[in-house]
């Protein structure tokens, strides 16, 4: 059975909102987007490239999916862009009409549950979300996750759509920590499903 590995960019106090820039996500007035680029370091796009080639898949809330599509306009032979076109997606979507804007995607309309179930008894590596928190809080809910791969960064943002959703209790253990020279601690940690 493939793993769901949830792959998120976090602050201290689990906000994942808006890493990437200050327009990515303005939702609830968060003003804060961005917030991981004065803590980059090569060293965590060299992680990336290791955890992609754990995958062959990435499952992806719409706006997630709009976002990234950004990378189908890489120019060919760009090792980052090859990679994310490469890749198999799935964009889960009411209303997106078109998975064209971005190649290798399939749209997951209806009874996403038992779709991501069916994708996970595929053969294959492992299936990657980042983004996506509506999408991850669902998931959650039905024991699909199997991990969560976080990228903590050393700064509180104070409020923002997070990680982790009020919610039941998840038992989980570590099962990789990793600390970057900017003070980004990468933690790892496979869900108890028991």
């Amino acid at each position: 059975m493939r793993k769901l590995i949830v792959s998120e960019f976090t602050s201290l106090d689990g906000v994942m909102q808006a890493p990437g820039g200050p327009e990515e996500d303005t939702d609830g007035g968060f003003a804060h987007g961005g917030w991981t680029l004065p803590y980059w370091h090569d060293d965590i796009g060299t992680r990336f490239f290791e955890a992609m080639a754990e995958c062959d898949a990435f499952l992806l809330g719409r706006r997630t999916w709009e976002s990234h599509s950004i990378f189908e306009t890489f120019e060919e032979g760009d090792p980052f862009g090859d990679l994310m076109k490469g890749m198999q997606k799935y964009v889960v979507s009411t209303t997106l009409e078109s998975a064209d804007a971005w190649r290798n995607s399939t749209i997951i309309r209806d009874n996403v549950v038992e779709e991501v179930r069916r994708l996970k008894q595929q053969e294959g590596k492992s299936i990657y979300i980042d983004g996506s928190s509506v999408l991850i809080h669902e998931l959650a809910r039905h024991g699909l996750i199997d991990e969560y791969s976080l990228l903590v960064y050393p700064l509180v943002l104070g409020g923002g759509k997070r990680v982790f959703e009020d919610g039941p209790r998840v038992d989980m253990a570590l099962v990789e920590t990793r600390t970057f020279p900017t003070g980004v601690v990468l933690m790892r940690y496979a869900v108890n499903h028991d």
